[in-house]
């Protein structure tokens, strides 16, 4: 992986921890998530509308990510509802790199050289350790698996774009539909409000909406990477966020313990220096 490449991914983990954190720590989680879809969607229509529509070859994965997306939300706000940060996103985020890795070399034949997959195994095993020093394995038995079935979620769509987006022939006019398409989320959540007779919190709306742009740009930056380098390392260095969220939850949310975290911290930045010179 490039020095433009692993920059890129880099502060894309920084952009998508932060969001997260973001959602973790808001009082009306539904909400949040609402205002990250709608500004999803309101850069969806920006993009379109700059961008060619994307290949017809690619329209395929744009419908299977879609709709994994939909599947996505709702656990992200099950499993934040069950565990906390530090339980939930070390699980569902380290599953993805292998996951990823098997299901790109099973779609299209694309395989890390002997470097990148000791890299890889050292970026799960880390990310593996992180989540044990919350006490994974005694934890709430429903927010582990909602965290798992998470993890699944986001290695399906991960797979669906980096193949998708490189059929597309128009990276951003695929960014864009796919976008676009999580608009039902916030009408969804917004429906069910109304129907409810409870108030919009427009603070609430608005730290959504600044989650929303991390999150957008965060992915496009990912998207983009895999364009110009393996999918598998672009998803394994992406993984850095697991590092990044769980020094937020440290420094900010005070969640201890903290020795066991920063060895795991370690372990992963080795895997992402491993990854990055492994091409």
């Amino acid at each position: 992986m490039s020095a433009t490449a692993l920059s890129i991914v880099l502060f894309a983990a920084l952009l998508h921890a932060s969001w997260n954190a973001l959602v973790k720590a808001a009082p009306d989680r539904a909400l949040t998530l609402a205002a990250v879809s709608a500004m999803h969607a309101l850069a969806g229509i920006l993009l379109i509308a700059i961008s060619p529509s994307p290949a017809v070859a690619s329209w395929p994965s744009i419908a299977v990510s879609t709709v994994v997306h939909y599947g996505y939300y709702v656990l992200l706000f099950q499993a934040y509802r069950l565990g906390d940060l530090s339980q939930v996103y070390p699980i569902s985020r380290g599953m993805a790199p292998a996951l990823v890795a098997i299901g790109t070399f099973l779609m299209i034949g694309e395989t890390l050289s002997p470097l990148g997959w000791s890299g890889l195994a050292l970026v799960t095993a880390g990310i593996a350790f992180l989540a044990l020093q919350r006490g994974a394995g005694h934890a709430d038995g429903k927010a582990v698996l909602v965290a798992a079935l998470l993890g699944l979620s986001i290695a399906a769509y991960s797979v669906a774009d980096g193949v998708g987006v490189r059929f597309s022939e128009s990276p951003t006019g695929y960014m864009g539909w796919l976008f676009l398409f999580e608009s039902p989320v916030t009408l969804a959540i917004l429906a069910s409000r109304r129907r409810a007779g409870v108030r919009i919190d427009w603070k609430i709306v608005g730290i959504g909406l600044v989650g929303g742009l991390f999150a957008v740009t965060a992915y496009g930056l990912v998207l983009y990477a895999k364009t110009i380098a393996h999918i598998g390392a672009v998803s394994a260095v992406r993984e850095s966020s697991v590092i990044i969220a769980a020094l937020i939850g440290v420094v900010f949310f005070r969640e201890r313990p903290w020795f066991g975290r920063v060895l795991a911290a370690l372990v992963v930045a080795l895997g992402v220096v491993t990854l990055a010179v492994s091409e």
